[in-house]
């Protein structure tokens, strides 16, 4: 987001903390404002009636709860209500603001169980066996399968394996990817988690497992290094031969004897 809207998603974190601390059912919370994300999806005009920055702020409020009224909590109405007050530079950027607002209320949900760390893991996970399955990438973004279907495969998956945050998620990706790819959506979310609980996530390539042991020394050197707790996402890759990759967002570290030999081809050829 840019300009105007960067400032508006802010007003729409506090609001969503403001609903969490209120004692609210935060699943039925992520559940409303998913829904009502999909409902903006659906509706062009809604969304200029909603972002519109020439409409005043109460107005826009008036028709966020005529719309919700009956359906909806109250703390989904107020978290609403003030997102839709707000000024927003694109009229996209409001159910932007709002799906991730939903997003980061599973994520507080499993912060609240102890289980964050899993769950980032977890849909990483599976992101990474459906990119690895083709049949499994395919069936999840057929356009002309049901929907219905790839939630069965998802909970055929994913059920007595995952915890319920990731399940939920992992639906939502393939439910409503919003123009994006699946891959690209559960980048998403893994963004926002990362944010919500003021952390990096590492993808660290290797050709064996690492030990706990070195698990733990290259979390803890990574922290140092970027001043802030670091998640490691470990790959096995018997294609590197030896050594470590490691990505933190565009930051690459390529200490890979793949690597090298590569450099060692290029130096030859040239």
């Amino acid at each position: 987001m840019q300009g105007v809207s960067r400032g508006s998603q802010a007003h729409v974190r506090v609001a969503l903390q403001s609903a969490l601390d209120s004692g609210a059912d935060w699943a039925r919370l992520s559940d409303d404002l998913f829904n009502f994300v999909a409902v903006m999806d659906s509706s062009h005009m809604l969304r200029r009636a909603l972002g519109d920055p020439s409409r005043s702020g109460d107005g826009k409020r008036a028709l966020a709860a005529r719309l919700l009224e009956g359906k909806s909590e109250l703390a989904t109405v107020e978290v609403v209500s003030e997102s839709v007050a707000q000024r927003w530079s694109n009229e996209k950027d409001l159910p932007a603001a709002l799906e991730e607002a939903a997003v980061e209320a599973q994520v507080a949900m499993a912060q609240a169980a102890g289980r964050a760390d899993d769950v980032e893991e977890q849909l990483f996970r599976f992101e990474r066996t459906v990119a690895g399955t083709p049949a499994l990438r395919e069936a999840l973004s057929d356009r002309r399968l049901p929907v219905e279907r790839k939630l069965d495969v998802v909970q055929q998956l994913l059920a007595d394996k995952a915890h319920p945050e990731t399940i939920r998620l992992a639906r939502q990706a393939v439910a409503a990817p919003r123009g994006r790819r699946f891959a690209q959506t559960v980048e998403f979310y893994l963004a926002v988690a990362e944010r919500r609980r003021q952390q990096l996530s590492a993808v660290v390539t290797v050709a064996t497992s690492l030990t706990a042991e070195q698990h733990d020394r290259l979390a803890a050197a990574l922290g140092r290094i970027y001043s802030t707790p670091v998640l490691l996402n470990v790959v096995l890759d018997p294609l590197v031969i030896g050594g470590i990759r490691v990505q933190i967002g565009d930051e690459v570290v390529d200490g890979t004897i793949v690597r090298r030999l590569d450099e060692a081809r290029r130096l030859m050829g040239s």
